[in-house]
């Protein structure tokens, strides 16, 4: 009986540990925490860089997108990150997307519009497993906020490959990332230094790469944050003025009182 009582406590312990903090499911599979960053957009008045956002696509659009999908971003939500309405028309008209049926009930393929989504580099969710030994790799839309620690944990991913340790050896298709959860992961190293050109002088290195791709990669997870801030600065201030103007009226209508 007394075994049993024990057995009952260890889930509500766990479910402790994991609201306060002290555990976390990727501490018990190992790897380390991804080092802690510091952004444009933190803090309430927070903003993306546009030239960082821009820069990231472009590492998005050179590297990651070969395995990655983003399907809930479309070419028309480029101008958010500094680009023309015609800057977008152009980086659109570089893809084709499937469309249709047509009139025959034929899927048709035609150049990509404002409206069209990224594609995705895999026709199924089958085909993208296959082409990576059974691990399809996740869409990228959300990704900063599906994992724990967010914008860190991305830059963390992208500079953590190492050698692994001389007494674990890797199955093949696996590598070693000291940032991972359990440290295996299936993807290869996406980045090295030269890897894609920067037009406004950046250093064209891993660590800044990871750092651009990972700011794109937030604001593709929540790309009103600005406006979100900007209300909720807006209402603070409101409700701050308006505190005072109730306690003048308090103290007007209360003054007589005794």
């Amino acid at each position: 009986m007394f075994e049993m009582k024990q057995m009952r406590l260890v889930p509500v312990l766990l479910l402790s540990l994991l609201v306060f903090g002290i555990y976390t499911p990727a501490q018990a599979a190992g790897g380390e925490e991804a080092p802690e960053q510091h952004w444009s957009f933190d803090g309430i008045f927070g903003t993306y860089d546009r030239a960082a956002l821009q820069r990231g696509y472009k590492v998005y659009s050179q590297v990651c997108a070969a395995c990655h999908s983003m399907d809930r971003i479309s070419y028309r939500n480029l101008t958010a990150l500094g680009y023309t309405e015609a800057q977008a028309k152009a980086v659109a008209a570089n893809y084709m997307v499937e469309d249709g049926p047509n009139d025959e009930g034929d899927m048709v393929e035609r150049t990509a519009l404002l409206s069209d989504h990224f594609p995705n580099p895999y026709a199924n969710k089958n085909a993208a497993a296959y082409a990576n030994n059974g691990a399809m790799p996740p869409d990228m839309s959300l990704l900063v906020k599906a994992r724990h620690g967010g914008a860190d944990y991305i830059y963390g991913i992208m500079t953590g490959y190492e050698e692994p340790p001389a007494d674990h050896e890797l199955l093949p298709g696996q590598n070693w990332n000291r940032y991972m959860p359990g440290n295996v992961i299936a993807m290869a190293q996406p980045l090295s230094d030269g890897l894609v050109s920067y037009e406004d002088g950046s250093s064209e290195t891993v660590a800044q790469y990871a750092r651009d791709v990972a700011h794109f990669l937030t604001w593709a997870s929540e790309p009103h944050m600005e406006e979100r801030k900007r209300t909720g600065i807006k209402a603070f201030l409101f409700l701050l003025a308006f505190t005072g103007l109730m306690y003048v009226i308090k103290r007007k209508v209360w003054a007589k009182v005794h």
